[in-house]
């Protein structure tokens, strides 16, 4: 890939499952003052993102699209140091108002305080080494 990260749907929380596995089951959480980052540990070798960004926090589409694809772009470029965990951003109140640029240096320490965290945060336990029906 030329030396650049991708983001393939491998790397995405895609499933509602998915989803509610890491909301019920938060290893840990990061907060910053415009979003909240979910992590949960996932067993799997690379780190997974999931966005929800709702309308009632972000009201106008233009405004959710662009802060999708700042966060998207910042994990993609993040991810080779995060830890093999299943992350959630959620978006606060005033994320709207953010310009791309401050977003972008709030989510590197984001980041940063994930991979910190994990490193602190003793290895799950692998639950679903069982047959599949």
């Amino acid at each position: 890939m030329n030396g650049r990260c991708g983001f393939p749907p491998t790397h995405r929380l895609l499933r509602p499952a998915e989803f509610q596995a890491v909301f019920d089951s938060a290893a840990f959480k990061v907060g910053e003052a415009q979003f909240l980052l979910l992590i949960r540990p996932n067993g799997l070798d690379h780190p997974r993102l999931g966005l929800v960004i709702a309308k009632k926090k972000v009201r106008r589409s233009v405004d959710r699209n662009r802060l999708k694809r700042t966060v998207r772009e910042s994990f993609r470029l993040h991810q080779a140091a995060l830890p093999a965990a299943d992350m959630i951003f959620m978006a606060r109140n005033d994320l709207a108002t953010i310009e791309s640029d401050v977003l972008r240096a709030a989510l590197v320490q984001g980041w940063k305080r994930v991979s910190r965290k994990a490193a602190k945060t003793p290895a799950p336990v692998k639950a679903d080494d069982g047959p599949k029906a």
